[in-house]
């Protein structure tokens, strides 16, 4: 009797991508932390953006630029002979995979929610620049803050959790370094949003590395990602 073949997962014991496309993706980050820094530093103003504001743009530019990331990404893998699905983990074939991978989401919540109230208050007073100017107001906004937020929590699990902690863990021959090193990467590209942030983005990215690597899978961090995202720059503003 035909058996359907087993779903094959990213190797992790070689670069999914060329050791170039790999710097070349630093160099990127590494531009977006100048930029973000730069924001920080910009004189006459508590915001990162001028009163005048008009975010749609700005959300619009960002989703862009984050499924211009995957398309890097997915070019340089399938160049290995991988495919961007064995990345993500494989794909879904009936409800009970929904199930399982929607489920662990529940209590990861809960630990991400804690963890970043803890790192607020260990951390203190932020000196940095508001991003309030940032976060959705009008019906318009708030439609595309989510898809944003959906857009941010696909796209950055595949580019940092799927990408750089599968290279990183590569390279150092440890999942442990991968999930580190990733987590910086992750934290210094919100550099716009200040120190105090970076550090405590660097944290929760760890958490959303850690999940990928215990779940062998994106779908649940991405899950995940797109819900703390919502939730942090539209509901929690809406329901505190």
């Amino acid at each position: 009797m035909a058996t359907e073949a087993p779903v094959q997962s990213a190797p992790a014991n070689r670069p999914i991508a060329s050791a170039r496309h790999t710097a070349i993706m630093l160099l990127i980050q590494l531009a977006l932390v100048a930029v973000g820094f730069w924001l920080q530093s910009r004189p006459g103003t508590d915001s990162v953006l001028p009163q005048q504001r008009n975010v749609v743009p700005l959300y619009l530019s960002i989703m862009a630029l984050e499924w211009g990331l995957v398309a890097t990404v997915r070019g340089a893998v399938n160049a290995k002979g991988i495919s961007l699905r064995d990345v993500v983990g494989g794909r879904w074939s009936s409800w009970k995979d929904i199930l399982r991978d929607v489920a662990p989401c529940i209590p990861f919540l809960f630990i991400w929610l804690g963890s970043a109230r803890l790192m607020h208050w260990l951390m203190g007073p932020d000196p940095a620049k508001s991003i309030n100017s940032l976060l959705p107001q009008s019906p318009t906004e708030i439609i595309l803050w989510i898809a944003l937020s959906i857009s941010a929590g696909i796209c950055e699990e595949i580019v940092f959790r799927g990408y750089f902690q599968k290279q990183f863990t590569a390279y150092t021959s440890s999942i442990v370094a991968g999930v580190l090193l990733q987590a910086i990467v992750f934290g210094l590209g919100h550099a716009y949003q200040g120190v105090k942030q970076v550090v405590i983005i660097s944290v929760l990215g760890i958490l959303y590395g850690a999940f990928a690597a215990w779940r062998k899978s994106l779908r649940p961090a991405m899950i995940a990602h797109a819900w703390t995202d919502i939730y942090s720059g539209y509901l929690y503003t809406l329901f505190r």
